[in-house]
């Protein structure tokens, strides 16, 4: 028996495709089998599946606990949720070994893919290539592994109210907060801690449909977060937290509808951290914002830039023993008194947090944030064959130049009117670039740099694509 997976599906940090097309059952049995496989080797034998509300995700579930027991792993089924419960369920069991969450996180409806977490480690780049390697060979172990149902998701709720320990229940209890599930997975979970939080709370499309009837589960577009703007401008609220499919990333709207990016809200939780954790390392991806990484030093910690992707961000949280890190993208990841993985309903709840230990209302700290000028993240198509070798081009051309450059993901050049930076996805065959200044004449500077430099290497920023 061997299996060969469509060319497209096996990514950087996880595993997705489109169901019918490139992504089936046969394909979940053959993710289950070489997963078995590795864990066993490694000295595991139990894993957690959890699955997210796509309609093809109860069929991806069954194929793949099919795989994972006939390569003679036990499995542990906590059924429907957000990801960071699956993620729940391997970190807080002393004898579980390994996750597997079916999600197809924020894409359409007609997608679905695999998160995956190994003995207390993201599972990405070189282990999900092994697994298509063990595929094309047949070279899986055999056995026979049991099957167990757990029902975590109390439990679940119960950690995720422990973000607010300490906190004065007077203080939380005067918020009043707007919650968008986006008829996601995290719906139940939020009922639920809605249900328990002091303070008024107001939710939209916590029912969980996998066809997303009233917008895309996406919360960094901020065309998705309309109802929930909508619903904070009715009811007077403090601020709005939105969700994205899985429940891994969170977005965020103050008072006064304004949007609070992802760097922007780790402006906050460092605040908050770092009074707890003075001089610790607080990590961002490259994308992040220069006020970031200042407001983290004049915080008192050291801010470290580094590469996309919440599997790289979690591996080096690790490494560098940083209690709190995030991504443009809405990843936010806490390890200082919590798992170290990305969970947005807990990252809601230390929104709540942060404004009552700090003293300041989420509007408050929105509006004491600088002035920036920035571009959206402009994603735009390349040759697969030309993406990598064309930012080693540029990176030349600059190390060459007198510029001053980071390239620890791409290249990001810091000039006096900003910066710019030009990367390669590791998921698309696009180039995302970006740019940040302090005024439009400094913005149009630094776009036609990056211009100048695709041009020097025959490219041209063309429309932009989607994610």
């Amino acid at each position: 028996m061997t299996h060969r997976f469509h060319p497209t599906v096996l990514r950087e940090y996880d595993i997705r495709g489109i169901i019918g097309e490139t992504l089936g059952p046969d394909d979940a049995r053959a993710i289950g089998r070489g997963f078995a496989t590795m864990l066993r080797e490694a000295g595991g034998h139990k894993v957690a599946v959890g699955y997210d509300g796509r309609i093809s995700s109860p069929m991806l579930e069954h194929a793949l606990v099919e795989g994972l027991t006939a390569s003679g792993c036990d499995v542990v089924k906590v059924g429907m949720g957000p990801t960071p419960m699956l993620y729940y369920a391997e970190a807080s069991a002393q004898d579980v070994h390994g996750g597997i969450q079916i999600t197809g996180s924020h894409n359409p409806s007609n997608y679905n893919g695999f998160k995956m977490i190994f003995q207390g480690r993201p599972f990405f780049g070189a282990d999900i290539q092994l697994l298509g390697d063990l595929a094309a060979r047949g070279a899986w172990a055999n056995g026979t592994g049991s099957v167990e149902e757990h029902e975590i998701l109390d439990d679940y709720v119960e950690r995720l109210l422990e973000g607010l320990a300490g906190i004065d229940a007077g203080v939380l209890s005067r918020l009043k907060v707007g919650w968008d599930a986006g008829n996601g997975a995290a719906g139940p979970a939020l009922e639920k801690l809605a249900a328990r939080l002091p303070g008024e709370h107001h939710l939209l499309f916590t029912e969980v449909d996998g066809s997303f009837p009233n917008h895309h589960p996406d919360p960094t577009v901020e065309a998705n977060l309309a109802d929930l703007k909508a619903l904070v401008a009715e009811k007077h609220l403090d601020f709005g937290v939105a969700f994205d499919g899985d429940g891994d990333r969170i977005g965020a709207i103050d008072g006064e509808g304004r949007v609070i990016w992802g760097d922007q809200l780790l402006m906050i939780f460092a605040e908050d951290v770092l009074k707890s954790h003075p001089g610790a390392t607080v990590i961002a991806d490259v994308k992040a914002s220069r006020a970031l990484f200042d407001r983290v030093a004049e915080c008192g910690g050291r801010p470290l830039m580094w590469k996309t992707g919440h599997s790289l961000i979690k591996s080096k949280m690790k490494e560098v023993s940083s209690p709190l890190a995030g991504e443009m993208s809405g990843h936010v990841f806490f390890a200082d008194s919590y798992y170290g993985f990305d969970d947005a309903l807990y990252a809601g709840a230390r929104l709540l947090a942060a404004s009552a230990r700090l003293g300041k209302s989420v509007t408050q700290l929105r509006g004491e944030m600088p002035g920036m000028l920035n571009t959206p993240e402009l994603r735009f198509q390349v040759d697969e064959s030309r993406k990598f070798a064309a930012i080693g081009e540029i990176a030349q051309r600059i190390t060459d130049s007198d510029a001053v450059a980071d390239t620890t993901d791409g290249v990001r050049v810091t000039t006096d009117d900003g910066w710019w930076l030009l990367r390669a996805s590791n998921t698309q065959d696009v180039l995302v670039a970006r740019a940040e200044s302090d005024s439009e004449e400094g913005l149009a500077r630094l776009l036609t740099q990056i211009d100048e430099q695709l041009a020097l290497s025959g490219l041209e920023r063309g429309e932009s694509v989607g994610h």
